[in-house]
């Protein structure tokens, strides 16, 4: 589906624009950016908001404290849809502000150094290499489903020590919460039910690992919760419910998009299949080029606020648009060509400023390590179906991923000791 841009900025831009914009939403972005990149959007439907489309505004927006993230900022409508249908959705740190936010961060900030993430990586290097070991010597495997969403789930269930066996449940609940809050009563109850389904899984968690703490991140949280004796068993669960969410769905469209960047530009397949030592910078080309999450979560105008030369009014929507400043020509040279060279690369894909993803560090390990084990055991890798038949989806979680990757391969060669390249630490 194409977007129609409307010619006068103050006219707002569709929905569509967000929901809609098909597998390539970048001339629609490039036009924003270039007529007026801060502008109305109608999205919440019917609602007043405004985004953000070039990549100072959108940088500048991140550290600024009068678009907040409190949803007590929101508009009365969406504040009480969300304490109605899911209330520990916004006791973590993704929808609260300084110093609030500071305090949550700091559950999980020291959990999530490079340091840490790096003693992961012979485990995750095991869950990717024991994935391809399960795909069949050659045919067609949804490489998104049987790989991309596998490796991140498996990692993020390790490393809070839940049971791998939950795995898909916790999938299929991160679906629902993230997409939260729903436009249709119907899904609003599937939303209250799982998030009450989700609560009573994750305050039982904390109970049974109160009895017997080992060195599992949900441990770190309670160490550090009850060191301070600031924190509640609900902003607990919440900050659980966000690590489950964020580190799984994201990575997986880390390594969804980037797979299928490289398939369509096979001359950057063949430089990193030759090349391994080059993953860390192609990692972070990935991120720019082809975002695993198109926009910011939704801020809020905390007060009447100008922002990028337009007045916005208290309690506005305000969404930054990360993928479009992440195309920004302003920043980044030739910026719609896929370079895994690129240097340097300040994508905004993990946010910016306080608002930096602390997870950042795990989702690149596991990228690093996906990548290189592809092309080193999956010769001949390629797209199973042209191009124009790959599905994004699009829905409120504003996410961007693909919901297949149906890829074929010459043949699938035995484990062998990983290629040098991938430190973890790189900065983007």
């Amino acid at each position: 589906m194409t977007t129609e841009i409307p010619k006068k900025p103050s006219d707002p831009l569709p929905t569509e624009f967000f929901m809609a914009p098909g597998d390539n939403p970048y001339d629609g972005y490039a036009e924003v950016r270039r007529t007026c990149p801060v502008r109305r959007v109608d999205y919440p439907a019917d609602s007043e908001a405004y985004v953000v489309a070039d990549y100072r505004t959108v940088a500048e927006t991140f550290g600024n404290h009068t678009v907040a993230k409190s949803v007590e900022h929101a508009p009365d409508w969406f504040r009480e849809a969300l304490k109605e249908s899911s209330p520990i959705l916004i006791k973590n740190m993704l929808t609260s502000d300084p110093p609030v936010h500071t305090r949550l961060r700091k559950l999980v900030s020291k959990a999530f150094v490079p340091r840490r993430m790096e003693l992961l990586r012979p485990r995750i290097q095991e869950i990717a290499d024991d994935l391809i070991d399960e795909m069949p010597e050659r045919g067609v495997v949804d490489l998104f489903h049987d790989f991309a969403l596998q490796i991140p789930m498996k990692v993020i269930c390790r490393f809070l020590g839940i049971p791998v066996e939950d795995r898909e449940q916790l999938h299929q609940w991160g679906l629902v919460l993230s997409g939260a809050p729903y436009p249709d009563e119907e899904s609003n109850r599937r939303l209250k039910e799982v998030s009450e389904a989700v609560e009573v899984y994750l305050t039982d968690l904390l109970g049974t690992r109160r009895a017997d703490l080992g060195e599992d991140l949900v441990s770190v949280i309670l160490r550090a919760a009850d060191a301070d004796d600031a924190y509640t068993d609900e902003e607990l669960v919440s900050t659980l419910i966000l690590l489950i969410i964020a580190g799984h769905k994201t990575t997986a469209n880390l390594i969804g998009n980037g797979t299928q960047a490289l398939l369509r530009h096979p001359d950057q397949l063949t430089l990193l299949r030759d090349r391994p030592e080059l993953v860390d910078t192609a990692v972070e080309e990935f991120l720019r080029y082809e975002g695993p999450v198109y926009r910011a979560p939704p801020r809020y105008a905390a007060e009447d606020v100008t922002v990028g030369g337009v007045d916005i009014p208290c309690r506005s929507f305000v969404h930054l648009l990360i993928n479009s400043a992440n195309r920004d020509p302003e920043v980044f040279e030739d910026p719609d060509r896929l370079d895994i060279t690129r240097k340097p690369n300040r994508h905004l894909s993990f946010g910016h400023s306080i608002h930096f993803c602390p997870g950042a560090p795990l989702s690149r390990v596991e990228g690093q390590v996906a990548f290189t084990t592809l092309l080193r055991r999956l010769p001949g890798l390629a797209l199973a179906v042209p191009e124009n038949e790959l599905e994004w989806r699009y829905d409120n979680s504003a996410s961007r991923g693909l919901e297949r990757l149906p890829i074929t391969y010459d043949r699938r060669l035995p484990r062998t000791a990983p290629a040098a390249g991938g430190n973890g630490g790189s900065d983007a």
